[in-house]
């Protein structure tokens, strides 16, 4: 039963954060874009700039084949909250603290704030963070293995991988061995969207350093943003706050259980010190540092100059994902004042052995474990039996106040994740395209990468699904525009050079995305064959101008086909080392499920003491 515990804790934990979320329909919001049908060719060949969606995006085509694209999204995000609340459960050495530990890790300001983002594969990397961290100090193929969401995950999951769990791997005698496996085995996990980044049209992507400035972290709480960083949350985007964060009460909860978690993990470490401690403290110790670079004037301007002078130094835009580090340690650091909870009365913590990891199956008063037996005579088992109870309640209680102290992640984060299903004309335009053989790329209108749409079930901003949509090649508007506290905005331009352009030729208008009128010729000559605008527009936008043909004409999306031709187009091919290195990937992952003997969701690593571990002694 313990076995399966962590695992029911974090499927709990899904049906109640994702609510409706779970059921039919497509849930729009920010990054987080599924489409019906999404196609897996189109995803390979990409576009010009960095290939960060290649990954989840392949795999979410992959699955899109034997399964509705709703029904991958609803496993995708339950998956979030399973896998990452047994992976910090599998870390404690008994099950109330394991219980605690998983419920903390899933259930928190960071895990809610992304998921308002819609950063849904980022997610699921941070859900694999504690299984790398397990596996760090083991053997190769148990790294591959771990690394399984962080290969979805894509970029971002990568380098959040390497900054949590290196130090882990480099810590103590061995350690440049561990450290150079783990960094061969991120690199081959990588390598679906490496080799297409350093060999294709994303070799020339620039990013830009405004990008500072507008995923700066801010402030979401009375405690400034250093306080909110270290309450796990002060994300860049203020609509990505749940409901009610910012209350007192709610602010004061939180901020008690990270002082206990804290104050939870040094006598964790001081008591079991286990092998990955030490690594995942600085972890989280650099990890929060990053974070707090972009918190002032002095740290964005060193950051600034590090993407200026390297386009790699981009992800540290983006500050508040790197406390994920400092999130494992406080869900541990809550499951370590479990464990002192739950400890028997008039005696120690439970050592390793009552939880099932360590030295699996050693009872109280059995050769090597850490606890002798309670008093003797009835009154004493009494005493002790109750003591028990008392310390198990009050751990149950500890795994509800994250709950309690967040319920704007409740039920579909009070209604922000609502699914719709796709209009049909929409769907309508998707099959036009898929019917057309010639190749040609579809240019989505209005010109703008996020806007409103008053289908989706609710008043979301969402990157434009028509984007995602065809299976060819899209050209969108790939500039992210941010508001700024005093009122203004950051343009933080975007990487697809194809897409400059074609702004050049459109010369849209900023207020509504849509050019005054639509060049065929021009567009023809940048390879377009379709003009998708994916809302409702005057017919007389495009009547007046020679050069197309309605294919659909619907009230939320209308395609037209440039009919100038000769149709310019280059259409970029999967070339045969991109093939490989994804045969690569597939296979190493293969080969660790098949060289442990189990796989991802049966391995257990338990807690490895260090050498000269301290033992209680009652």
């Amino acid at each position: 039963m313990s076995r399966w515990l962590p695992w029911a804790v974090g499927l709990v934990a899904a049906v109640l954060a994702l609510g409706p979320a779970l059921g039919p329909g497509y849930v729009l919001r920010y990054d987080m874009v599924f489409v019906p049908d999404l196609s897996l060719p189109t995803v390979l060949r990409g576009a010009d700039g960095f290939p960060r969606a290649i990954p989840s995006d392949a795999v979410v085509a992959a699955l899109s084949w034997v399964l509705p694209g709703d029904a991958v999204q609803s496993a995708a995000l339950a998956a979030v909250f399973v896998v990452g609340a047994a992976g910090a459960a599998r870390l404690m050495p008994s099950p109330a603290a394991a219980v605690v530990a998983g419920a903390a890790y899933v259930w928190n300001p960071f895990v809610a704030e992304r998921l308002l983002l819609g950063q849904w594969a980022m997610l699921l990397g941070y859900a694999g963070l504690p299984w790398v961290v397990g596996a760090a100090r083991g053997p190769l193929a148990g790294v591959v293995r771990s690394l399984i969401p962080a290969a979805v995950g894509g970029f971002s999951s990568v380098v959040l991988t390497a900054l949590t769990a290196g130090p882990v791997a480099l810590w103590g005698r061995g350690g440049l061995r561990r450290g150079g496996l783990l960094a061969g085995a991120l690199v081959v996990v990588s390598l679906p969207w490496l080799v297409p980044a350093l060999t294709a049209g994303a070799a020339g992507a620039t990013t830009d350093p405004a990008g500072v400035e507008a995923f700066a972290p801010r402030a979401d709480t009375p405690l400034g943003t250093a306080g909110s960083l270290f309450l796990l949350g002060g994300v860049w985007n203020a609509h990505a706050v749940p409901a009610g964060y910012g209350d007192p009460v709610a602010v004061a909860l939180r901020l008690a259980l990270c002082l206990a978690a804290v104050a939870g993990w040094a006598w964790w470490l001081y008591r079991d010190r286990p092998g990955f401690g030490p690594g995942l403290t600085a972890a989280a110790v650099l990890g929060f540092g990053v974070a707090l670079l972009g918190a002032t004037e002095p740290g964005r301007g060193v950051l600034a100059w590090l993407i200026g002078l390297w386009p790699g130094f981009g992800p540290l835009r983006d500050g508040q994902l790197y406390v994920a580090p400092l999130a494992l340690v406080q869900a541990l650091g809550l499951g370590a004042a479990a464990l002192w909870l739950s400890r028997p009365a008039g005696g120690t913590a439970d050592g390793p052995g009552d939880g099932g990891a360590g030295a699996a199956g050693r009872g109280a008063g059995e050769p090597g474990s850490s606890a002798e037996p309670g008093p003797a005579g009835p009154g004493g088992r009494r005493a002790h039996g109750v003591g028990r109870i008392a310390g198990v309640a009050a751990a149950a209680g500890l795994a509800v106040l994250p709950v309690v102290a967040l319920p704007g992640l409740l039920w579909g984060a009070q209604g922000a994740l609502a699914p719709a299903e796709y209009p049909r004309d929409w769907l309508a335009a998707q099959a036009a395209v898929a019917a057309d053989d010639r190749p040609g790329a579809v240019l989505v209108l209005p010109w703008s990468a996020y806007r409103g749409i008053d289908w989706s079930g609710g008043p979301a901003v969402v990157l434009d699904p028509a984007t995602r949509l065809f299976d060819r090649r899209t050209v969108w508007n790939d500039d992210l525009v941010v508001g700024t506290p005093d009122g203004g905005t950051v343009v933080v331009r975007g990487e697809d050079g194809l897409a400059r352009e074609a702004a050049a030729v459109l010369g849209p208008d900023p207020r509504t995305g849509l050019p005054e009128s639509l060049d065929a010729a021009g567009l023809a000559a940048l390879g377009v064959r379709y003009v998708a605008v994916s809302a409702p527009v005057d017919n007389r936008f495009w009547s007046d101008v020679d050069g197309f043909s309605v294919v659909v004409e619907g009230p939320e999306m209308t395609l037209l086909e440039v009919l100038a031709g000769p149709i310019n187009t280059e259409e970029a091919d999967i070339s045969g080392l991109e093939v490989t290195c994804g045969l690569v990937t597939v296979g190493a992952i293969i080969w660790s499920v098949a060289r442990s003997g189990s796989s991802l969701g049966f391995q257990r690593t338990g807690v490895e003491r260090r050498p000269g571990a301290r033992k209680e002694i009652p």
